[in-house]
């Protein structure tokens, strides 16, 4: 904009120059009428001084310090007013491009659950004791980081099972772990995993299974020396604003999409809880990323993605707004744009109506300093703005778009922390 607006500011003034000098008879009506209500006017000039002035009067008036401060100062004001309220914003793109979002991705586990998952049931097979099925759980799991892996061994503790040597440990990502304890070859994951390794007597737990999935659980086949011995399941609970925050994006006209590890029946219990429109389960860190990528080919780049944990970086890289969870790992942090200090997901929701009304004031600023120019830099080019009174009108249209920026300020702290003060 900027390239464009000078070159035809400094071509006004060029002109006007010329025009004085060239037909000064033509314009000195102009001046007699402008003398009339316009004090500082004098059509008695002599016309060298008179077009000096109009030339002079035409940069003063256009110099663009408002159309300048028009998008910085509103966005310096939003940034603050989310600070203010724990969402911290990288740059002002982000508000920007924040407004037009269409859909919003949220991971499950620490997202729209509270990422602690607790031990539930423990199902042995036929003939198999369920102390021993744990006390094989926990031994292998114990040597994972996972949270499932925790969820296990905390919850065999506090069932006094305590977890035992375990050697030639191996985690195949996402899908589950393996290792050896009681000398026997332990693996433990999810029903394909152990289908590809060729365990035997899975069909025996399907019925648990199910039943199981469809509570929202998240299962783990456990299998010892090729057979399966039983089903270890843990539960997340969702956070209380989920349903809130999901609402509210609704609202908002969003398509809200769940990606997540998990398998399908658990994914859809978690997601009919809270309200998705669309469930991706079974997705591995790895095909986050992929996912993002197809819905942003169907949506357009009008898709954020709020997560939290270290497979969620790169899928928040991806999307066209990353959205972090303060309580999250930092490489998540690093990687997006927006950050929820409170780890709250109803701040998505907060922090749109923040962009949409940022985007609102950086429209109403362009649209007053544009129609200031409009009006005035024709006057100069007549002579009827002396340049002195283009100085004062210039810093008057730069202090009106400061001022109006400021104003969001002032009606954003009149609403709710959700209202929408566009």
């Amino acid at each position: 904009m900027t390239g464009r607006f000078v070159p035809v500011v400094l071509g006004i003034s060029l002109a006007s120059l010329i025009a004085w000098l060239l037909f000064p008879d033509a314009l000195r009506p102009i001046l007699d009428w402008g003398a009339s209500f316009l004090p500082w006017v004098n059509p008695d000039a002599a016309t060298p001084v008179l077009a000096i002035l109009a030339a002079i009067a035409v940069l003063v008036i256009a110099c663009p310090c408002a159309l300048g401060l028009a998008t910085p100062t509103a966005l310096m004001v939003g940034s603050g007013i989310g600070a203010e309220r724990g969402i911290l914003i990288r740059s002002g793109e982000a508000i920007q491009t924040f407004k037009d979002i269409k859909v919003m991705v949220l991971d499950k586990t620490g997202t729209i659950t509270r990422g602690e998952p607790k031990l539930t049931e423990v199902v042995a097979a036929e003939g198999v004791d369920e102390n021993e099925l744990l006390t094989l759980a926990a031994s292998v799991e114990n040597a994972s980081e996972h949270p499932i892996a925790r969820a296990i061994v905390d919850g065999a503790a506090e069932r006094g099972v305590n977890p035992g040597e375990v050697s030639e440990f191996r985690s195949t990502g996402a899908r589950g772990v393996s290792g050896k304890a009681d000398e026997r070859h332990v693996l433990i994951g999810n029903r394909m995993l152990l289908e590809e390794q060729g365990i035997a007597e899975l069909e025996a737990l399907d019925e648990t299974l199910r039943a199981l999935e469809g509570k929202g659980r998240t299962v783990v086949i456990v299998a010892a020396d090729g057979q399966a011995v039983g089903i270890v399941a843990v539960a997340d609970t969702i956070k209380q604003e989920s349903v809130e925050a999901i609402r509210g994006m609704h609202d908002l006209g969003l398509h809200v999409v769940m990606i997540t590890g998990d398998n399908e029946r658990a994914a859809r219990a978690v997601a009919a809880e809270v309200g998705i429109d669309e469930v991706q389960a079974g997705v591995l860190p790895e095909g986050k990323v992929e996912a993002i990528r197809k819905l942003q080919e169907k949506y357009g780049n009008h898709v954020a993605m709020v997560g939290d944990g270290i497979n969620d970086a790169a899928a928040l890289k991806q999307a066209n707004v990353g959205i972090a969870i303060g309580a999250g790992a930092e490489v998540a942090i690093e990687a997006a744009d927006v950050t929820l200090v409170r780890g709250e997901l109803t701040g998505v929701v907060e922090a749109m109506h923040l962009s949409r009304a940022t985007f609102g004031k950086i429209v109403q600023n362009l649209i007053w300093a544009s129609a200031y120019n409009v009006a005035a830099i024709p006057m100069a080019a007549a002579g009827l703005l002396h340049p002195m009174v283009g100085v004062i009108a210039m810093t008057a249209s730069s202090l009106s778009v400061i001022g109006n920026s400021l104003l969001l300020k002032r009606r954003y702290a009149r609403t709710q922390p959700q209202g929408d003060v566009s």
